[in-house]
């Protein structure tokens, strides 16, 4: 088992920044894959971005290049998003995931969630 969570969300004007971290604890945190996903009112679950347990793989959602930065720190179990120039569309629950596959994170998901952390962008 995994627990994960998430900090860091609150209120942000458009055009600021926020970093959003995700605890893990319980298995060796070096061994899984991290990833966000993101839930607006009323839409569905939405991949971010992903990265590998070593840090040197990422992927994110092409509309979210360039504005969202996901990183990790293997030796304080955490992963960060750094989410730049927010815009009010981003307004949404932010969520952590993990999984041994990154390849299943991306896909659907991996096997362990957050509770999530929301984040909302004033115009």
């Amino acid at each position: 088992q995994v627990q994960l969570v998430e900090s860091g969300g609150g209120l942000v004007q458009a055009g600021g920044s926020l970093r959003l971290s995700c605890a893990a604890s319980g298995r060796t945190f070096s061994r899984y894959a991290m990833g966000w996903f993101r839930q607006a009112p009323g839409k569905e679950r939405e991949f971010v971005a992903a990265i590998s347990w070593s840090g040197g793989i990422t992927y994110y959602t092409n509309s979210m290049k360039g504005q969202f930065t996901i990183s990790r720190d293997n030796a304080k179990n955490t992963v960060y998003l750094q989410m730049d120039s927010l815009k009010p569309e981003d307004t949404a629950v932010y969520y952590c995931n993990a999984d041994e596959d990154i390849r299943r994170i991306k896909i659907r998901g991996g096997a362990y969630w957050g509770q999530g952390t929301q984040v909302t962008v004033s115009s």
